[in-house]
């Protein structure tokens, strides 16, 4: 995307910048880094059909997760549309090192995070895996949440775009009663939603930062599940976690059964190199 796009759309903010460069890694959408007179911003642009309901879910759940006060989230500046591209301008972290210290106290931030609770599973509003729809219909029940918001959406997509075929999707009856043979008293917890190492930052300052959070309200795993999916956390950070939030019995099953929802998402992101993974979890489980 031409630079001058980019320009255009801080111009219509009000933002006076003295520098533009892209910053690379973003799947999803294309990312610059501005350096402004008094400041600096990160601005996101997608010019898909979803982008500006995608971002607007984006900045839902940044301040849902400031607003719990455990654990820090880049500030929201604007989300709008120019020309038919959505954008989301934030204030950008300068990032610092991944600390043994600073990711012990991230893993701490991030349980007490999850001691925030609400009487049901799921959230008001509905928002997005990716780029794909995540819904959000509440559950008093966290097994019905799981297959019914999460398995049972990702299992169909496949089913309709050739990833997965009919006889590879187990019945829901047959998750439900390994799901309820596996799971202890769960409350809901605020989750980021797609925690994986490139959806959090350690400033300069050795702060953790989460960004593009897909929040809800669930076991407080999931989480952590995906935090073990493509690595990236330290040990420092999972012995400090789990001194809040202490492994239950069968932790290791649920890791793998809630890993199964992000390979179905990536599945049906990215395509069928993720099939395997996908099959081994439901053959062993269900």
């Amino acid at each position: 995307m031409s630079l001058d796009i980019i320009g255009a759309i801080l111009n219509k903010e009000g933002i006076k910048y003295s520098h533009l460069s892209a910053v690379q890694g973003g799947d999803i959408s294309e990312a610059y880094q501005v350096q402004a007179l008094d400041s600096a911003y990160f601005i996101k642009v997608n010019s898909t059909e979803v982008a500006e309901d995608m971002f607007d879910a984006e900045a839902d759940g940044l301040s849902l997760i400031q607003k719990s006060g455990q654990i820090a989230v880049p500030k929201v500046i604007k989300c709008g549309l120019h020309n038919s591209r959505a954008y989301l301008i934030l204030e950008f972290i300068q990032t610092g090192t991944k600390s043994n210290h600073a990711m012990a106290k991230f893993g701490r931030q991030l349980a007490n995070m999850h001691l925030q609770t609400q009487y049901s599973f799921g959230l008001d509003t509905q928002n997005f895996i990716g780029k794909l729809p995540q819904s959000n219909a509440k559950h008093l029940n966290w097994i019905s949440f799981y297959i019914g918001e999460r398995l049972e959406p990702q299992f169909k997509l496949a089913l309709d775009n050739g990833l997965l075929q009919a006889h590879d999707i187990p019945p829901s009856a047959n998750i439900d009663s390994v799901l309820d043979s596996l799971m202890p008293e769960i409350k809901p917890s605020l989750l980021h939603g797609d925690l994986w190492g490139g959806n959090f930052l350690i400033d300069a300052q050795g702060d953790a930062y989460l960004i593009d959070p897909a929040v809800y309200y669930g076991h407080s795993e999931v989480d952590i599940a995906m935090s073990r999916l493509f690595g990236g956390f330290s040990p420092s950070f999972y012995n400090a976690y789990f001194e809040i939030h202490p492994k239950e019995i069968h932790f290791e099953a649920r890791r793998d059964i809630y890993q199964l929802y992000y390979l179905l998402v990536h599945l049906n992101l990215f395509g069928s190199s993720y099939y395997g993974s996908v099959k081994r979890i439901m053959e062993r489980y269900f």
